[in-house]
Order: C-alpha cells, then structure tokens, then sequence
C-alpha cells in the first residue's frame, strides 16, 4: 500500500543562536525537524493508507517527498545540484534505516548534543520541544544507517557529525524527520 505524507511544518535549532560559556562550544551544531501528518484513517478515501500501513512504506513516502530532499540539497530543492545531490539520495532508501529504540535514540541526540559541554537553559528547552518530546510519544523509531564509508553527506564530507532519526507517532497520526549535524 502507498502512503502518502503531507508536510505539517518544520523547525529549525540553530546551537550559535544561544549563549554558551565558551565561544564556539557548540561546534556549529544544528537541527533541522520536519513534521508530516499521516492520513486520519476516518476519512472515507481509498487513495488514503489506515494505520496499518508498514514502517517501510511511510520511510518510502518520506525519502519520496520534496520536503525530505530539501534537506539533503543546502536549504532548497535542486534534484540536480552537488550538494547533497542525486549520487546521495540514490542511496537513501527504506533500507537504508534500522530501527532504533526510543531509549537509544534519545541517548544518540543527547551524546551529540551534549558533546562539547553543558547547554544552555533555552537551547535544552528547544531541544526538549522540538526532539525529546516527539521522540519520547513516537511508536517506532528508525535511525539512518549502513551507506557506507563513501556515501559523504556533504562536499568531501564537512558534516564532522551527522545523524538522521525518523519518529513514527501513530496515535498523533504524525511522522517527524530529524536530522542532527555538525556543519
């Protein structure tokens, strides 16, 4: 069965907009969040999936969607660009991702968060909001994995870290890409 995603909005957590004690400590940290809305199985419309719809299928619609390519082309869609361009996205499938447990997920985003210090009180509260939050309601939690060492993320790979966690929240009917890096 086909599943169809649409785009509910988006946030972006940029680390240097808050106030660290030491200049710098938060390397260019940076998360990106986009939200989809799954069908309301309610709705009497064959061409929209119930919520049984497979885990894979959801991860097909979301690589399939524009909003999903948005992250991989620098902040706007260029199928054809260099930057995170065709040879990248060719290699993210369904596949592409193991499923992850919430409690490893979380521990992920707080290792990579955390990384160069203590956070600031409102960066930990966005980060609350916009990651934690989601990701402790989410059912299933998928975590890109197994490109491959050539698979670079960026030009000659600039991302120092790079980590994408797919949150699948039934009960909301909600499906929140994250992508966690060090630009």
């Amino acid at each position: 069965m086909e599943a169809t995603l649409t785009h509910d909005g988006a946030a972006f957590v940029n680390f240097r907009h808050f106030a660290f004690a030491e200049p710098h400590a938060h390397a260019y940290r940076w998360l990106d969040v986009k939200r989809f809305r799954l069908p309301d199985p309610s709705v009497p419309d064959p061409s929209v999936p119930d919520p049984s719809v497979p885990d894979r299928a959801l991860l097909a619609a979301l690589v399939a969607h524009e909003q999903f390519r948005d992250d991989y082309a620098g902040g706007g869609v260029d199928p054809g660009g260099t930057r995170h361009g065709p040879y990248w996205l060719r290699l993210v499938t369904p596949e592409a991702y193991e499923s992850i447990g919430r409690d490893g997920a979380t521990r992920l985003l707080e290792t990579w968060a955390e990384r160069y210090g203590p956070l600031p009180d409102a960066l930990a509260e966005a980060l609350r909001r916009e990651a934690y939050e989601p990701l402790a309601a989410a059912d299933s939690v998928h975590h890109l994995n197994g490109l491959g060492k050539d698979a670079y993320h960026d030009w000659a790979s600039v991302h120092g870290e790079f980590h994408e966690l797919v949150l699948v929240d039934r009960a909301a009917r909600r499906l929140t890409l994250l992508v966690a890096a060090d630009d």
